[in-house]
């Protein structure tokens, strides 16, 4: 017998049925003894369920590991990684590194320790060569390994990415048709392949299209939002400022704004602005800001499809790495503008 065979049975959620068989979490009285008289009429005892459940999940861990809890996009990558996990009757135990490579290695310690079945990371760098070597001894442990978003150097693992050159491209371009030459780039840190692949596609813009490229421009950041607002200050005390900024993440974009609302400077009639990520907070407020927008939830789906695989052995050479790119999509929204001083 499975969970799914009693949440169907009595018709509510598999999370219910395991909190009834687990007595954790509250249920209601009724709820409750639904899913005892399924249990019952299925022919099984609560207690023979109740413990078979809690062995299955004990075996049936996987690791999520994500570089900012905080970041709006890794809570959307969660809820596609939860949604297929829950399908699965999988649990996961989530850790946040903080953009930090020495938490990082310690809960890659800990997710070994704990016989993790899989694990989806989204690593800190790709430059290190500890983080490399935990995950390789993961693999080497029959631990399938998914990265999400950001790479690791000469590794061999399943991976689920952005095309980020080309969503940059399509930003930079965006603010070259409106008519801006003078365009800055708040960009991420050149350790990870987003933060590479984003500068990559600004530098490709501004080159298909005759605008010669000038460092001055090129600010870099670390994808929060701290780094977003002092570098949009620094921007705005430049003697021959730019007339927009290409921001290469959410985080660093609430930053950039902040700053430019401190400073009284209106978008687009004083700056123009182009984000990366879409930013829900944004469009309640009315605040409309261009971005280059992503499938967030199908991100962490598709990592998860791809983990379930492996688990699973399914999918043809399981020997074969899995890479999945996904395609962005410009949203134009007005910031972009060229506003003739």
């Amino acid at each position: 017998m499975r969970i799914r065979d009693i949440a169907q049975k009595s018709g509510v959620s598999l999370s219910t049925v395991s909190r009834v068989l687990n007595n954790s979490g509250y249920v209601k009285t009724e709820t409750k003894e639904l899913v005892l008289k399924a249990v019952q009429e299925l022919g099984f005892s609560h207690d023979f369920v109740s413990k078979k459940t809690k062995k299955q999940h004990k075996n049936k861990i996987i690791g999520v590991v994500i570089p900012d809890i905080t970041n709006p996009f890794f809570g959307e990558v969660i809820k596609g990684i939860n949604k297929v996990a829950d399908n699965e009757e999988l649990n996961f135990i989530l850790c946040d590194t903080n953009e930090n490579v020495d938490k990082e290695i310690r809960y890659l310690e800990m997710l070994k320790e704990h016989n993790i079945k899989g694990l989806i990371i989204t690593p800190a760098t790709d430059q290190n060569e500890f983080n490399r070597n935990y995950l390789v001894q993961l693999d080497n442990m029959g631990v399938p390994i998914v990265l999400l978003d950001r790479d690791i150097k000469y590794s061999h693992f399943d991976t689920v990415f952005l095309d980020n050159i080309k969503g940059a491209y399509q930003a930079v371009e965006a603010l070259i048709e409106e008519g801006h030459e003078k365009i800055a780039i708040i960009a991420g840190p050149i350790t990870s392949k987003p933060g590479r692949d984003r500068v990559s596609g600004y530098q490709k813009a501004l080159g298909m299209n005759g605008i010669h490229e000038d460092e001055k421009y090129m600010f870099y950041g670390d994808f929060r939002l701290e780094s977003g607002y002092n570098l949009t200050k620094e921007i705005l005390n430049m003697n021959e400022p730019p007339s927009a900024i290409f921001v290469s993440n959410n985080m660093m974009t609430i930053g950039c704004i902040k700053a430019l609302f401190e400073m009284n400077v209106r978008i687009p009639q004083d700056m123009a602005i182009v984000g990366f990520d879409d930013i829900y907070i944004f469009n309640v407020i009315n605040l409309n800001i261009s971005t280059v927008s992503r499938p967030t939830s199908l991100m962490g789906e598709e990592a998860m499809n791809i983990l379930m695989e492996r688990l699973n052995k399914k999918g043809g050479d399981n020997k074969t790495i899995k890479k999945v790119i996904l395609p962005p999509c410009l949203i134009l929204r007005g910031s972009e503008k060229y506003i003739k001083k």
